[in-house]
């Protein structure tokens, strides 16, 4: 090694420009990063993209959702979002809307007999804490008060 093993040139080899040449290389070669993996995540494998286009293939009516479940109980790691581009590039459209109705029609059918029940909390002039069990009815949006106890118990609640 030249320089007696500190990694500086000889003596010989100094001249003025030789120390800021040496101390260049030696930071190219600490934050030399070429050698390192690309960013990003690695791409997608060959046989699980023709396996993807292969589950859409068989049922048209696969979505890109299930299709990841799928790929998942078989132990690809694999996002949702992935296998809709994978579709996508391939021409394939996303699976057909079910003829069904939505949450939002459902949740308007169903409003007159749903009912939210909760416990709330009072505290008096004494200082008491009242608890009270509420009922509220969705369709009509009328509160119930269905008991007022300073102690509740399972059997009061039921």
């Amino acid at each position: 090694m030249r320089g007696g093993g500190t990694g500086l040139p000889s003596p010989r080899d100094r001249t003025p420009a030789t120390l800021p040449a040496w101390h260049r290389k030696l930071a190219m070669k600490k934050w030399d990063y070429s050698k390192r993996r690309s960013p990003g995540r690695p791409p997608t494998a060959a046989a699980v993209k023709a396996l993807i286009l292969r589950m859409a293939a068989e049922n048209r009516r696969r979505g890109p959702r299930r299709i990841q479940g799928e790929l998942t109980r078989l132990g690809h790691k694999i996002s949702a979002s992935t296998v809709w581009n994978i579709l996508n590039r391939a021409g394939i459209d996303p699976a057909p809307r079910r003829s069904g109705r939505t949450w939002k029609q459902l949740l308007t059918a169903q409003a007159e007999r749903i009912v939210a029940v909760d416990f709330l909390h009072v505290d008096t002039v004494n200082l008491t804490r009242l608890h009270a069990l509420i009922m509220l009815e969705h369709g009509s949006r009328r509160a119930h008060l269905l008991g007022v106890t300073a102690n509740p118990t399972g059997p009061w609640t039921s």
